[in-house]
This record gives C-alpha cells, sequence and structure tokens, in this order.
C-alpha cells in the first residue's frame, strides 16, 4: 500500500510504499476513502508546539519521531479484521468513520471513557500511523462510528474539528438563551464550533476574526456578531453592543486570542483554550480571584462525545461545514495552503 509520511520534521510529507497490513488480535484495517487536514498536522509537520517565550515542546520528547503517517480524521470501508476482533463479518465492506484518540485502554483514565486523556496515548495520525495512507490499522472495532447517511467527506471532519468544538461546548454552563457566547477564530474548527453552538441551541454569539472573508462566512452561517479584535476599542464596542461576555472558547489559542477573551470576560465567566497556535500567557493572582473567572483547557474529545455528536448531526439539526475534496497526492499543496490561511471550512483528502 501506499501512504504519506513525514521523514524528516520540517519538511514536506513523501510518498512511502508498503507491504498491506494484516490484522491480528482485536485489530481491523480500514482501507480509506477519506480523511482530513487538520492544523494539529502542521505541528506534526514542524516537529514541535511553540510554548512562548523562545520556548518549544518538540515532539520528540513525547515520543513521536519520524516517519510519521499523519491523519486522525479517518473514513473508510472496512476490508479485514483480526481472529479476535469483536464484529460480525457482515459489517465488512461498510464505511465508518474512526475515532482516532486511542489511549493505553487499561488506565483508570481510559476506562472511565476519557482515552483522549490518557498519559500513554496512541492517538492514529500521532503516535500511530493515520490516514495519509491507502489502509489504517485500528486496534479494535469500538473505535468504528456509523455514519451512514452522512456525506463522507462531510462526516471526515467530525473526528476531529467537529468533536474539538462539540467537546468544548459542553463544558460550558450559561444560559443559552441570554449569555453571550464569543467565539474566537473562524477558521475549520471555529466555525465547526459555530454552526454546532447554534445547533445546540446558544442565540447570542460573537465570532472573532482578523479575516475579513471568515468574519463574512460566520455572519452566513448564523453568528449574532463579527468583529475584528485588532480593530482599537473593540471589546467596549462588543459589549455596548452585546452584552457582558459568558463565555469565550477559543479556536485558535494564541497569545493575542487568549488576552482578549480573558480580559472580555465578566466575573464568574469562562475561558476555554482550544487551539494549539502557541504562546503564553501571564495573570496576575488578584483580579483572577476577585473576578472569579474560570479557565479550562479541552482537548478534542472522547468516544462517546463522538457518538452523540453524530446522533445529533441525523437528526439534521447541523448545517454542513463547507468542505474541499483534494486527491491524495495532493497532500503538501493542502497542507501548505492550510498554513497560509488560505482555506474556508475544511480540506478532506479524497478517493
Amino acid at each position: 500500500m501506499r501512504a504519506y509520511a513525514i521523514t524528516c520534521f520540517c519538511e514536506p510529507v513523501v510518498p512511502v510504499d508498503s507491504a498491506d497490513p494484516q490484522p491480528t488480535g482485536t485489530e481491523v484495517v480500514v482501507e480509506v476513502t477519506r480523511c482530513g487536514v487538520c492544523h494539529t498536522d502542521l505541528h506534526l509537520q514542524d516537529g514541535y508546539y511553540d510554548l512562548g517565550g523562545g520556548k518549544r515542546l518538540s515532539l520528540v520528547d513525547r515520543g513521536i519521531k519520524p516517519p510519521v503517517v499523519m491523519g486522525h480524521e479517518v473514513l473508510g470501508r472496512l476490508v479485514a479484521k483480526g481472529p479476535d476482533a469483536p464484529i460480525s463479518d457482515d459489517q465488512v465492506g461498510k464505511t465508518f468513520l474512526v475515532y482516532p484518540w486511542i489511549g493505553c485502554g487499561t488506565c483508570e483514565t481510559c476506562l472511565r471513557g476519557d482515552e483522549n486523556l490518557c498519559a500513554k496515548p496512541s492517538s492514529l495520525g500521532v503516535f500511530r500511523p493515520g490516514g495519509y495512507a491507502d489502509k489504517c490499522v485500528v486496534p479494535h472495532p469500538k473505535y468504528l462510528v456509523d455514519v451512514t447517511g452522512i456525506e463522507p467527506t462531510l462526516a471526515a471532519t467530525y473526528a476531529c474539528s467537529g468533536l474539538t468544538a462539540y467537546s468544548a461546548l459542553r463544558k460550558l454552563d450559561i444560559n443559552k438563551e441570554r449569555d453571550l457566547l464569543v467565539l474566537m477564530g473562524a477558521g475549520g474548527v471555529g466555525l465547526s464550533g459555530l454552526q454546532l453552538a447554534i445547533a445546540m441551541g446558544y442565540r447570542n454569539i460573537a465570532v472573532a476574526d482578523i479575516d475579513p472573508a471568515k468574519r463574512d462566512l460566520a455572519q452566513s452561517n448564523g453568528a449574532t456578531y463579527v468583529f475584528d479584535p485588532r480593530e482599537p476599542d473593540s471589546a467596549s464596542k462588543l459589549l455596548a453592543q452585546a452584552g457582558s461576555v459568558a463565555a469565550a472558547v477559543d479556536f485558535v489559542g494564541a497569545k493575542a486570542t487568549a488576552d482578549f477573551a480573558i480580559a472580555s470576560l465578566r466575573k464568574g465567566g469562562t475561558y476555554i483554550a482550544v487551539g494549539l497556535f502557541g504562546g503564553e500567557i501571564t495573570l496576575s493572582m488578584p483580579p483572577l480571584v476577585q473576578r472569579a473567572i474560570t479557565l479550562r483547557g479541552s482537548y478534542v474529545g472522547n468516544l462517546a462525545e463522538l457518538k452523540e455528536l453524530i446522533a445529533l448531526v441525523k437528526l439534521g439539526k447541523l448545517k454542513p461545514l463547507p468542505v474541499e475534496a483534494v486527491a491524495f497526492d495532493r497532500v503538501n499543496d493542502a497542507l501548505q495552503r492550510l498554513r497560509a490561511g488560505k482555506v474556508q471550512g475544511r480540506l478532506v483528502l479524497a478517493r
């Protein structure tokens, strides 16, 4: 089979040929027909995360070394199963979305259903070969999610961008009818977050983005307010127009977006960091206490949340995210477009 792998950090991915995978034990093999191109893939390609202040978190220090076959938004046909895989033969040939945020499977965190928070992760496309390939080995059929009735190119995006946004929004406890929710960033995950927020009943949503085209896209997709956070007095103008900010979800995760969102919160408000753009923030302790605000990180989501999300999609309550299909052999072009910020919605490799 053919895969597209990072063989050296900071370099383009290259085609690599190998023997077809043969499943053992509980493993199953999925013939990949769609795989999303995610911003996380850019960090993997670079080989580090920006911690701010000139500091970097090396992926090698996390146990991630080339070659790396990226791709964690995997959708495809089940084509083979190991002798111990608990799935019936009549499921072979069906199309499934793959839950990628796999843990060790034995620790307390995994056993309670939060494999995405496992201290010894085994995520597809990160620690295990992912979907930038003809075929992908999945360790157990429990990670296969039925997406019958959902357009395949769109369905692939729910394994990360959709799930990440959904899990972050589930962590909020505000009045959905009255309270103001601010979403920082209208890229692929942020736009997904907007559509999910509307589907989940939020009625007062402001979206911040520095790109006017993305602001227009957010407004056309139901945002109550859109604004450029770089404009002078943008925060005070927003508050005057929309009222106090009860919660902010930061889909960028940069110092500028975090500083803006945290400063905008009302007393008792909540800031949730989602994006991994990079940087650091400095907080004075007394105002943190006096304002009684909550700062929280949210990392992707668990398998149960993905199934909840897919059920919500099947009910027809979620507006489809703009997606563009790209041929697998154009993967480097897709990564370059994403890095340049020239994507509205999501790019998905397709065959």
